[in-house]
Formats: structure tokens, C-alpha cells, sequence
């Protein structure tokens, strides 16, 4: 069960039931139902890291990382809306104050987009002129903002004088821009075989304006700086939480596993292996987050993590995710045509951990 950190109950028997009875239709039909956003609007999991007194529900890191793993626990389309959703807040400090105010201060604000430079921007009075397209948006289905980064085009940049260029023209400069939906176009390409109802489409522009306020860069902190989370450094940051998702999705995993294994009969050999495998993936969640406690106590005592905190996070949240996935290949064959059934929780449930898994920070080539 998902507490709080005082210990009230977040979700409710009922929400669980709901979202775990929902959750093959959403599979099947490839989209979030209302009941699940509801509940996550209702306990403003989108907003852990946006600050309070912008509607926001400010969470520590080791906190809301134990928020995304039971959320994926429960279903794996509701850990990584929670999580990705979440994850946008992390932009609040970036942006002006009023421009923050606009894009998080409401119940269902949420933001989705891609961090990968795949657009390009041409500096205009007042703004930039956008266009491009960007691959796998989770949540683009229901986002209330769009964020992009492009590269803006070399000579395209307004001069503040006669022959002196306001940028250098030798880095190509990259920006993040903030769109409204009608600005978007979405791509229902999300055709992949796990995590189905994310909405992960591609979304594109074609010469949409964005004002000048209404774009960002990721190395310029413009309000909020109080805020601890926004001095945690970004990949670690999202490495812990995919990794949260990751074993969340297994966990669920094993639990529909030994309920298959039960109403099945297997035999002692399945039964040893589950607890092999259980007693493996709880003894790498446990390191996961003793390290997690410790850069984020790091954090508070020094308002920075050293470089070696951020290459320890970074390596246990690949070695826990690893873990999780390691567990689901090694038990997932055990179980004959039973798993194969896409509608099997098991399955389901396999098919969820694969696809997060692949995500390119929680793969390792080693």
C-alpha cells in the first residue's frame, strides 16, 4: 500500500481496485482511462516537484521516487505517467516566476515533451519561429503544455548593435521551448508492445511562434533556487526515478507470477526460484535507496552532490533497474503458455518491465 510520509493512506483500496480492473482495457486500447488521471489529479502526483504555493506538492526525492515505484506496482502505465508527469516540475525553476505560475498553477497542469534537439528555431521580433518533431511525449494525449528543445539556426540571432551578434556563432545554442497544444500536432505512432496506454507519440510543430518568455534554458535558473530538488543534477535525478518505475513493474510482476504459480500447481523448483529472485531484487532495491538517502542527505548538508555521489547514483539506479529486469527474464519462461496470453497479467505486466527498461538511461553495455 502506497503511504504518505506521515502515514495516511495515498490511494485508496477502491483507487487501487479501480486502476488494477481498468488496467487491461487501457492496455488494450492503448489510452489512460479518465477514473486513472482522475486519481492522479486528485492527489497531485504530477505536481511532486512544482513548488507549493503554485498549486505544486513539493516532495523529496527519495519520497517521490517511493510514490513512483508503488504507482508502477500497481500499473505500469500509471508509474510512468506519474513519473514523467512529475518529472516536468523540474522546469519550474527555469522558467520566469509569472511564466511557471501560468504553465503549473492548476489541478490538471502537466507537461509533456522530449529533452532530444530534434527542431530547429529562427530568432524573430519578439521570439522564435519553431519547427520540428520529437519522439516519444509521454502523456501528449492529455498534456495541458508542450516542451521542445531546438537548435537555434546560426545567423537567425537578432544583433543588439550593427555587426555584434547577441550569440556566439560558433556552439550552435540550444534552446527549450514552451508550446500550448493547439501549436502541436500529435503522431499516433506509439505502437509499442509494453507500457501502452503512455500516449508516447511523436508530436511535431511547423512555424509556431513562441515569444521570447515562452522559452528557457536548461543551465539558467531564474526562480525558486530554495528548492532543494532543483539543485539535484538532472540525470541522476531521472535515472532514480525511471529506476523507481522499473521496480515497481517488477514487484507487480512477482506478485502475478506467484498467483499463476499457485493456481497453476507448479512445482518447488518455480516456487524456489520466485523467492531466489525476490530475495535478489529487495536485497538491490534496499542498496538503491540507502544511496538515494544518502546524495539527497549529501544535497541538504552541502547544496551540491560531488561528482562521485552523481556517478554512485547514477550506477545504482542502472544496477536496481537491471536488477528488476534480470528478475522478469529469468522468470518470465517458467510459465509456459499460460504468460504467453497478452492478456495474462503476467504479461502484461513482462511486456510493461521490457519496455522501461529500454529506456537509454536505465540500459547498461556492460
Amino acid at each position: 500500500m502506497i503511504t504518505e510520509s506521515g502515514g495516511d493512506m495515498l490511494f485508496t483500496e477502491q483507487e487501487i481496485q479501480t486502476i488494477r480492473e481498468q488496467a487491461l482495457g487501457m492496455d488494450k486500447h492503448r489510452q489512460v482511462t479518465p477514473d486513472v488521471l482522475k486519481t492522479i489529479y486528485d492527489h497531485r502526483l504530477f505536481h511532486l516537484f512544482v513548488p507549493d504555493e503554485l498549486e505544486g506538492r513539493m516532495t523529496p526525492l527519495p519520497d517521490a521516487t517511493r510514490f513512483f515505484q508503488e504507482s508502477a506496482r500497481i500499473d505500469g502505465n500509471l508509474g510512468w505517467l506519474v513519473t514523467i508527469g512529475a518529472g516536468g516540475g523540474f522546469f519550474a525553476a527555469l522558467m520566469s516566476p509569472d511564466i511557471s505560475r501560468r504553465v503549473f498553477a492548476r489541478r490538471e497542469a502537466v507537461i509533456a515533451g522530449s529533452g532530444m534537439p530534434t527542431g530547429t528555431a529562427r530568432q524573430v521580433d519578439g521570439g522564435y519561429i519553431v519547427t520540428g518533431s520529437w519522439k516519444y511525449c509521454s502523456g501528449s494525449t492529455y498534456a495541458t503544455t508542450f516542451t521542445a528543445n531546438a537548435v537555434v539556426e546560426q545567423g537567425s540571432t537578432l544583433q543588439d548593435a550593427p555587426g555584434e551578434p547577441t550569440a556566439d556563432q560558433g556552439e550552435p545554442e540550444i534552446r527549450s521551448f514552451i508550446m500550448n497544444p493547439d501549436q502541436i500536432e500529435i503522431q499516433q505512432d506509439w505502437n509499442a508492445f509494453g507500457l501502452r496506454a503512455t500516449g508516447s507519440h511523436t508530436i511535431s510543430a511547423v512555424e509556431a511562434f513562441v515569444p521570447d518568455e515562452m522559452t528557457f534554458s536548461l543551465t539558467e535558473t531564474k526562480g525558486y533556487e530554495n528548492e532543494p530538488i532543483y539543485r539535484y543534477p538532472f540525470l541522476p535525478f531521472a535515472q532514480v526515478s525511471f529506476a523507481g518505475v522499473a521496480v515497481g513493474i517488477a514487484e507487480h510482476f512477482l506478485e502475478a507470477a506467484e498467483s499463476l504459480a499457485v493456481k497453476r500447481g507448479s512445482s518447488s523448483y518455480v516456487f524456489g526460484k520466485l523467492n531466489e529472485y525476490q530475495a535478489a531484487l529487495h536485497l538491490s532495491i534496499a542498496d538503491f535507496y540507502k544511496r538515494v538517502e544518502a546524495s539527497w542527505a549529501e544535497l541538504m548538508a552541502n547544496g551540491a552532490l560531488s561528482d562521485a555521489t552523481e556517478a554512485q547514483v547514477t550506477a545504482q539506479s542502472i544496477e536496481t533497474a537491471q536488477a528488476a529486469l534480470f528478475c522478469g527474464q529469468q522468470l518470465f519462461p517458467l510459465f509456459g503458455l499460460s504468460a504467453a496470453m497478452e492478456d495474462a497479467e503476467i504479461n502484461r505486466c513482462w511486456r510493461d518491465l521490457q519496455t522501461a527498461c529500454s529506456h537509454a538511461l536505465l540500459r547498461t553495455y556492460e
